[in-house]
This record gives C-alpha cells, structure tokens and sequence, in this order.
C-alpha cells in the first residue's frame, strides 16, 4: 500500500497503510482534494503527512514544498510552541476529536509572510505507523473583519446617538430652560408689582407673551427635528419638501427640490429616507459654506435613490477623520440597516455629493 500512496503525494499525501488497494487510495485523494476546506494531517513529529489542494490555497504552499516539513512553518512564531503542547495534551487525552480555539481567534502563516485568522478542529487516529492528527481549517478572514466592522460601527453607532442627545439637551437648556427661568422671574415681578404698576406689569406681560411664542416655535421645532409630524400625517413628500424649506429659511441656502411626486414608502424606508436628506442638510449647513444645495429623491426600478449636493468647501474623503465624519457614518449605518450603499464623492473646494441607493423588496423591476 506505500507504494500506492506515493504515487498520489503531488497532490495529497495520507495515511496509506489504512487503505486496502490503489483504486482506495486514488479515491480518497480525490475526495480531499475536492474539500471546499484545507485539510492538513501530521504525524507524531508533527512533520505533514496529507495537504490538500484547499490548503494549497489557503498557505500558498504547493503540496511538494510541506511534504515531510513541520507543522510549524504554517504558525506564526509567537504559536509554535503552544500548537506543539497543545498536540501532545490531546494525543494524551485519548479524545477523537476536537474544535481548537474555542473563544479565540487562531492564525495561519502563509507563504507570502502575511498571517490570516482561521477556524479548526483536530481529529487523531492510532494507525501501524503511530497516531496521525489531522486538521481541518478554515480562513475566516472576512468573518473576522465583518465582526470588527460590526464592533466598529455599533461604537460609531452610539457615539451618533450620544451626539444626538447631546444636541437636544443643549437646545432644551439653552432655549426652553432659560426662557422658563426668564418666565418665571418675570411672573414673580408682576406679582410683585401689579397693584404698584399696573402700566408696567401690562408691558411686562406682553413680553412674557412674545418669550411664550418663542418657547412654543422653539418646542416645535426642537419636537419636528425628533420626529416630525408632517412625515406622519402627510407622507414623505411633503415631509421632504418641508425638510428643505424649512433648511433655507434657517440657514439662508438656497436649495432646489427634484423630487418624484408619486413616491409613497411605508415603513422603515420612508423615516430612513427622510432621515438621511435630514442629516445630509445638517452636515452641509454645519460644515460646507455653501451658497446652494440641491436634493433629488427618486425612485430608478427596484431602488430608491437620494442625492443632496452643494457647493461648498467639501473636504478630503481619504483623509483624517473630519468634524462631519459621525454624520456621515449615520447616513451609512441607515443606509445598511436597509441593504443600501451610500456614496460621498468630495474634494476640498469642490463641494460634496452624497448619493444613497437603498433596495425596496417586492417592488416591480
């Protein structure tokens, strides 16, 4: 049989003296040779005895340069001599098998020199020749960057809301709190001079009124930049057009609206499209300079497209984390909850576009 199993060592190498003939052997070769996961076995020297074409790819080794080599020029140097006690403490325990790392994150060493986080479990078998170990991995690289992405985005995430409550409690201190304080004084001095000074505490009063229309406007808008109720009572155009009015009355920017008429979106498409035209005028009158901006909402197929352009300072996307950065990461972290993609196309002095494209299932192509 050990003639046999040489003949397949270009490609796999295996525990031949298991196999009854070469037609076994050649099938077995091929099997995992087939395997969608690299498959490694070493024997007690932990000198490797099987690779397969998936480890092939997954080290950048060819099969003639591992054969007989140790395990241990596939591990970065900081885990050689862990792997190595951790091979003789399951070889002593008698287990059949087992999944490695559990609750950590394992590295490969491929032949380029760069490292890659894996998933294995290891498995070993008595045979004539002694215990052979055998490895199944896994590069799981994208996993591992998609739960690094994930972490990254939930802080980005909070740190969006943080700002967010921030922003309301700064507005709820410096204009409702400080005109209810105002009120107040002022209420006392009319109680205290009503009788003394009619004249007076009536002009006093009439200003208490112009600070109670102010206080009214400002919880109104304070209440519309948290949910506003056009969006609920009218739908997303109206809310949209509204949003932009009410953008160039208090930043004095012009902005022209192109928006399809028709556009009717349920639930939670139409509050994140509204949410993002939203943040995208906020990050242009916090940030831009600009003299104008323009805001088109469309529907193109099976795709709800925005766009909010301007004219302004724009800013270096590859650059540094910019002031407007977090509320950009909230147009992306929308857009993502709904399987969307968004766009920022900048340059300093050249303004900004930032274009969002969010998939609507069910709707005719």
């Amino acid at each position: 049989m050990r003639d046999a199993g040489a003949a397949l060592c270009c490609n796999s190498a295996v525990p031949f003296s298991l196999l009854s003939d070469a037609d076994a052997a050649g099938r077995l070769a091929a099997l995992l040779d087939s395997a969608m996961d690299a498959i490694i076995s070493i024997d007690e020297r932990e000198r490797i005895v099987l690779y397969n074409r998936a480890a092939e790819q997954t080290f950048g080794w060819r099969s003639d340069q591992v054969m007989g080599q140790p395990l241990s020029m596939l591990l970065p140097e900081r885990f050689r001599a862990g792997h190595a006690a951790h091979v003789k403490h399951f070889a002593a325990t008698g287990v059949t098998s087992r999944r490695k790392g559990e609750g950590m994150v394992l590295y490969g060493l491929r032949a380029d020199g760069s490292e890659f986080p894996m998933d294995a479990s290891i498995s070993q078998i008595d045979t004539a020749e002694g215990k052979v170990f055998s490895v199944i991995l896994r590069d799981v690289t994208e996993r591992v960057k998609a739960r690094q992405d994930l972490a990254r985005f939930a802080t980005e995430a909070s740190a969006i809301r943080e700002q967010e409550k921030t922003r309301v409690a700064r507005e709820l201190h410096d204009e409702l709190a400080q005109s209810l304080t105002a009120l107040k004084m002022d209420a006392i001095w009319v109680r205290d001079h009503l009788e003394r000074d009619p004249a007076a505490s009536a002009q006093k009063l009439a200003d208490m009124l112009d600070m109670l229309d102010e206080s009214v406007a400002a919880t109104r808008r304070i209440s519309a930049d948290l949910r506003p109720l056009v969006l609920d009572d009218l739908g997303l155009v109206p809310a949209i057009e509204w949003l932009v009015q009410n953008f160039t009355q208090r930043h004095g920017v012009p902005c022209a609206l192109d928006i399809d008429q028709s556009l009717d979106l349920g639930e939670p498409h139409a509050t994140a499209v509204f949410r993002m035209v939203q943040e995208s005028l906020q990050n242009v009158a916090k940030h831009a300079r600009a003299h104008r901006a323009w805001v088109r909402v469309a529907r193109e197929r099976r795709e709800i497209v925005l766009e909010v352009r301007d004219d302004g300072a724009g800013f270096e996307t590859q650059a540094a984390r910019k002031p407007q950065s977090l509320g950009l990461v909230g147009l992306r972290e929308r857009a993502q909850l709904l399987e969307g993609t968004v766009r920022i196309d900048s340059q300093p002095g050249q303004g900004t576009r930032v274009q969002a494209r969010i998939p609507l299932p069910g709707a005719d192509a």
